[in-house]
This record gives C-alpha cells, structure tokens and sequence, in this order.
C-alpha cells in the first residue's frame, strides 16, 4: 500500500528559525546513525521514518559513515525516499557529513578537498539525490588548512551539491575561523551539530554564545547521552540495548555507572512532576537554550520517536526546577 502522510503532520510541531538563515528545523530532528543500516530491518526503519514524518519530523541527518556497515544507512535512507517519501522531497531537509573513516588510504577521512567532494558525491549517489539540503564537515582537521576545508564547503554549495554547510563538533575558536572563511567566501555557515546532554555540556563553555553571535544554528546529537538519560538503566541493562548490541560498547566512550544511574532516578522525580519520563525532561532541557535550533535523536522503535515528540508538549522551566536539576548534576 502506497504511503500517504497524514494532513496533520504539520498541526502540533514546532519549527525553529536556524541562526539568521531562512531555514527552520522541526524542534525534534531523526538521525539515522544507529539502528539504519545494512544489519537492521529494512520494514522497522520505514516505520520509524514514516512515523516521524506523520509527526511533523521534516529533518532527517546522516552521515557517509553510518550504518553499520558504513555507508547502508545512506542506502536505506535512499530506499524509502524513492519507494515512499519522493512526492515529498521538497518538505524534507536531508543532512550528510564526512570528515571521520569512510575509506582506505590518505584520502578517505579528515577534511581535505578532495575527500569531502568525493564522499559527498558518493552520499548523492546512496541516497538517489541531487543535493543535499545541509553538508556539514563532520570533524576539525588539525592538518589541513581550514582555508582547505571551508572551500570545499563553499565549492559543494556553488556546485549545487548542497543547499546549505554547516560543521561538526568544532570547538568555539575554530566554529570562529570556520564562520570568517566562509563569510568571506559568501557561503554563510548555517549550523554547528555539537554533542549536548546533561552529561557532556561543554558547549555552554562559549560554544553558545559564539554561534549567538555568529548567527548560526545549533542542533545537539546525544540528548539522552546514547540512552542513559531514559528509564532504561533504572533496573537492569536490556539485550537491546544500544550498550549491549555495539560491540566495544558506546561509540562516544559513555559508560553507565552507579553515579549516573542515581542521578537519572532523581531527574525522574522531577520529570515526573512536570507530567514527563526521565528522556522527555531531557530533551527539553536541551531545548532550553534560544540558540538550540533542535534536538537530534536516535531510535530503534516507534514508540521511541513518538515519546521524543511528545516532550514539546512541556517545554517551560520554573528557576526552581532548573536549580533542582543543577544540584542533581553536580560535577557532571
């Protein structure tokens, strides 16, 4: 049976201006770096992304490397569009990324010219599209000239391989640099995706004030710091579990101990005062900021997306709840 969005996909969700750009994003983005590739089934990913379309979820990220193995979610992501979402094409932002492995060899990871064209044009050719809506520079190169990196951007964009370029997980200087280049150039930075959650904060260590002033957006990935800020680790760890499936465990080196595990079952207090579970205060939390354009989650099932959305639905928080979850965070 052929997919038709519902008519209402539009009526609850909030869209968020990205920087001083003409781009607004859905409050809660999808991103299809777990749970999307090769080793996943193909009918679950199309749930979660039919699901999250009928939900309002215009923005779905990628990356050349993500799956597992790399580059399949790319393909899935590809499958669906051309079997179900094409009418659709114009009401969707697609993101992808390059800067860590995808390949062998001196040109297949960091940020030179050569690879980021090259992975973006292999990107186009995964997904069946023309361009991308935003190509972000995944990671800081320390080196290759920034000059380097941020005119490839520049060059993806006149090319019309991009829409828009944005980075990832560069810190305030080089968010900086970054910005001045392509200023220059005249292909503003619209976005920085850094990682952000109640257990890694230090984009409030000048991160968000420089994107303030540079007039770019803001779209944290890891909300829920890879699900430990969720009901999940309050009793034992599941099979399912993102922890338990990966082998070698968490791709960002986050680990569930006691410490964690007893500060989660106070923010659940709180959470479930304000009418939420532990992953809805969190994504709210996040969202707190004016600069936070949005909130970019993983799923494995349903339910998971819809849970996410419906913590738009309590977004204000009193100074007392926000001192409460300061004292609970502590050192964190």
């Amino acid at each position: 049976m052929q997919y038709r969005p519902l008519e209402s996909r539009y009526d609850a969700m909030p869209y968020r201006r990205t920087g001083r750009s003409g781009l607004k994003l859905p409050a809660v983005s999808l991103g299809l770096w777990y749970n999307f590739g090769g080793v996943d089934t193909l009918e679950n990913c199309r749930k979660m992304i039919h699901r999250a379309f009928d939900l309002g979820i215009t923005h779905f990220d990628l990356a050349n490397n993500y799956g597992p193995p790399a580059g399949s979610a790319e393909e899935t992501f590809g499958r669906i569009l051309a079997q179900d979402l094409a009418p659709y094409r114009d009401e969707l932002v697609i993101s992808s990324k390059a800067g860590y492995y995808m390949w062998p060899g001196p040109y297949g990871e960091w940020g030179s010219r050569k690879y980021l064209i090259s992975s973006l044009d292999q990107s186009l050719k995964r997904m069946g599209l023309d361009y991308v809506d935003i190509f972000y520079s995944h990671r800081f190169d320390p080196d290759t000239p920034l000059e380097e990196t941020m005119g490839a951007l520049d060059h993806i964009v006149r090319s019309g391989r991009a829409l828009y370029v944005g980075i990832s997980t560069y810190d305030s200087a080089q968010t900086r640099r970054a910005a001045a280049i392509l200023h220059e150039l005249g292909t503003p930075c619209l976005i920085h995706q850094p990682r952000y959650n109640m257990f890694d904060r230090w984009i409030e260590d000048g991160l968000l004030s420089t994107l303030a002033e540079e007039g770019m957006g803001c779209i944290s990935f890891s909300p829920l710091c890879q699900g430990i800020l969720t009901n999940k680790y309050l009793s034992d760890m599941p099979d399912d579990s993102r922890a338990a499936k990966l082998e070698g465990g968490f791709h960002w080196g986050d680990s569930v101990t006691e410490s964690r595990v007893a500060k989660v079952r106070k923010l659940n207090e709180i959470a479930q005062a304000r009418g939420q579970n532990v992953a809805q205060l969190a994504i709210a939390w996040v969202l707190r900021h004016p600069t936070m354009t949005s909130a970019l989650i993983g799923a494995s099932k349903v339910w998971q997306i819809e849970e996410a959305v419906a913590a738009l639905d309590n977004l204000t928080f009193s100074a007392g709840e926000l001192e409460q979850i300061e004292d609970i965070l502590g050192g964190e």
